[in-house]
C-alpha cells in the first residue's frame, strides 16, 4: 500500500485552496470545501460576485466610498459554498481558506454545520471574527486551526 498518500485533511483543504483559485478579487482569495462524515464532498464555494453579476463591471476596491468598494457585493467562500449546495448540510465539516466572519457564521449555523477546520485567522483581532467565533461557541460548531504538513502537489492543466 502506497504510504505517501494525502490526508483527509491535506485532500479537503486542497480543495479548499483549488477553489479559491477561482476568485477574481485581486486582494484576497478565499475558497471552502464542504463535506460529511463519509468523505463525501457535497459543496465548494469561492470568494466573488453573485451569479449573473458580470465580474469585469464591479467594484473590486478594498478601501474609498463603502458603494464603490468589494465589500457590498461579494459574497463570502463560506456562503457560496453553503447556497451551492443541493443536500442538507447538517453534521458536515467546512474546510475554508479564513476563518469565517460573523456573517458567514450565522450561515454556517444556520445550515446546521459542526465543525470549521480553517487555514489562516488574520483578522482574529477584528469585532467581526471574535463575533464570529463566541457565536460558533455558543452553538456547539467546532473550529480547529489546520496544520500544514508542508507537502506540495503539483498538478499540470
Amino acid at each position: 500500500m502506497r504510504k505517501d498518500h494525502i490526508t483527509w485533511d491535506e485532500y479537503f483543504m486542497g480543495i479548499a485552496k483549488l477553489a479559491a483559485e477561482r476568485s477574481k478579487d485581486p486582494n484576497t482569495q478565499v475558497g471552502a470545501c464542504i463535506v460529511n462524515d463519509d468523505h463525501k464532498i457535497i459543496s465548494v464555494g469561492y470568494n466573488g460576485m453573485p451569479t449573473g453579476i458580470n465580474d469585469k463591471k464591479m467594484p473590486w476596491a478594498r478601501e474609498g466610498d463603502f458603494l464603490k468598494t468589494k465589500y457590498p457585493y461579494v459574497c463570502h467562500a463560506e456562503l457560496n459554498a453553503i447556497l451551492n449546495s443541493n443536500t442538507d448540510l447538517r453534521g458536515c465539516t467546512l474546510y475554508v481558506a479564513l476563518f469565517p466572519c460573523n456573517e458567514c457564521a450565522k450561515a454556517v449555523i444556520q445550515a446546521g454545520i459542526k465543525k470549521v477546520v480553517y487555514a489562516d485567522d488574520k483578522y482574529a483581532k477584528t469585532d467581526g471574527v471574535k463575533a464570529s467565533k463566541m457565536m460558533l461557541k455558543k452553538c456547539h460548531v467546532k473550529t480547529h486551526k489546520y496544520k500544514p504538513s508542508g507537502k506540495t502537489v503539483e498538478i499540470k492543466l
